[in-house]
């Protein structure tokens, strides 16, 4: 199996908006409720999602379905709701804890330990999306010290005036001396279920949507440090996605090709198997470095230190290590990865969904390479050699017929991990929603999921073709 995406997980999820999900109970938050309604007094804000304010002015809402809305300013920070916590100003805008609310225990289940940690919180305002959508993903980018981590929350409101739950989006370090990282389990109210970084709802044929949404940020720290994690950015990308098995075809309008360095994840089979046994499975590190290497990040040899130094390409298991959730059982976490790629100097991440290979045309002409999330049979791929319930590739180019030029890592070596795939089968296998596996049942496609990692301080090319796709930068 060439995926980091377990069956499991992700096949659920096209399932799971045809049939509603039952039972279940949602965990209970490492800390209070910090009021009984806390929509009733939140500023709110209007439509104008970056998806859509950053579209070309022929592109309209329905055309673009995805809503990115970050937070990543000086401003943005000072337009949530601030309990303890406080913005900061400066080369690097960012959130920091302030004044704790107080202690509160977590009891880690995957490191069975508890321990006492001061938190604070911050509640964005409420954003209603452009889009109303089916799913919803968080992402973000942050500094947590040794002896700090954060908890990233979503609540969002339906089509009918509902609420879900705050739904835990992830517990997240950068490190794993703390807590173990970890997305939450079995958390549903029957209507939205949470699929490990994806919450999304139940049975969308019954018109059900997520029409808006808050998300809060709590930082923790150990008793009495004075250390603070520091969030740079947060992200939810809402989207609704046509149900399909097919997608248009898109017209070629570039050719070519970015010098991104070659990673195998093959070559690490058998190494560290307690991060989802080995290599075979890390092809989202795998590709997370590969852009990461691009952009010029590098892991110092004291990072390195902790591999088998006999292990070629160590900063693979490095990055599989450090995206690894401990609830999935792997490092195919979406928002993991690009939390990763954030704590890389001058680096930032988000998850997001395209629409047509013209967006990742765009990119590559700024510069740009991009990951992509695809699932497939052997035959839809001409050249793959495999097929994948879900397989994560960087996309680096196009050839002068408009074929696509990958950075496949589920490769022999680092010398082949380069492959040329057709256009419209690479299209088709990505964007699509709707798909069948080998024993022909109906499972899901990822609907064009996509990782991008771009400096803090882009180009102005680059800056133009993000916010093309629906991308703010935030910094000037």
């Amino acid at each position: 199996m060439s995926s980091s995406d377990h069956p499991s997980r992700r096949a659920v999820l096209t399932a799971a908006v045809a049939v509603a999900v039952a039972g279940g109970t949602v965990p209970a938050r490492a800390v209070p409720d910090p009021g009984a309604n806390p929509d009733a007094a939140s500023p709110v804000e209007t439509p104008d999602a970056e998806a859509m304010a950053a579209a070309p002015a022929a592109e309209s809402a329905t055309a673009r379905p995805v809503d990115l809305r970050s937070w990543l300013t000086y401003a943005d920070w000072n337009s949530g709701s601030a309990e303890g916590t406080r913005a900061v100003a400066g080369d690097r805008p960012g959130l920091v804890l302030g004044s704790p609310l107080g202690t509160s225990a977590y009891a880690d289940p995957h490191a069975d330990t508890t321990a006492d940690w001061e938190y604070a919180t911050w509640t964005s305002p409420v954003h209603r999306l452009a889009v109303p959508a089916t799913e919803a993903i968080a992402s973000w980018n942050a500094s947590t010290p040794a002896g700090t981590w954060l908890q990233v929350e979503l609540r969002a409101t339906y089509s009918d005036g509902g609420d879900t739950p705050w739904y835990v989006m992830g517990r997240w370090a950068s490190g794993d001396q703390d807590i173990k990282r970890t997305s939450v389990d079995g958390q549903t109210d029957g209507r939205s279920t949470v699929w490990t970084d994806t919450l999304a709802v139940d049975d969308i044929a019954t018109g059900l949507r997520l029409t808006s949404y808050r998300t809060r940020l709590t930082l923790y720290r150990r008793p009495g440090a004075a250390l603070t994690p520091t969030v740079w950015r947060l992200g939810v990308m809402g989207s609704d996605i046509p149900d399909r098995f097919t997608v248009p075809a898109s017209v070629p309008g570039l050719a070519r090709e970015l010098a991104v360095p070659r990673y195998s994840q093959e070559i690490h089979q058998g190494q560290y198997p307690q991060y989802d046994n080995g290599g075979e499975a890390w092809c989202s590190p795998t590709s997370s470095q590969m852009i990461i290497e691009y952009w010029g990040g590098r892991l110092t040899p004291a990072q390195l230190k902790w591999v088998d130094p006999s292990y070629a390409d160590p900063q693979v298991c490095h990055a599989a290590r450090y995206t690894y959730d401990h609830q999935y059982a792997g490092c195919g976490n979406w928002p993991f990865n690009a939390a990763y790629a954030g704590t890389f100097d001058g680096l930032q991440g988000v998850v997001t969904r395209l629409t047509s290979l013209t967006d990742l045309e765009t990119l590559i002409e700024a510069g740009i390479p991009a990951m992509t999330s695809q699932s497939f049979l052997k035959e839809e791929l001409t050249g793959a050699g495999y097929g994948t319930a879900g397989h994560l590739m960087t996309v680096i180019g196009f050839t002068a017929d408009g074929d696509v030029i990958a950075n496949d890592p589920y490769s022999a070596d680092d010398a082949s991990v380069r492959r040329v795939y057709a256009r419209r089968q690479f299209e088709n296998i990505w964007l699509r929603t709707k798909r069948h596996n080998a024993a022909g049942k109906v499972v899901s496609g990822s609907g064009g999921v996509c990782y991008l990692y771009f400096p803090v301080r882009p180009s102005a090319r680059q800056r133009a073709a993000l916010e093309d796709v629906g991308v703010a930068v935030g910094l000037l």
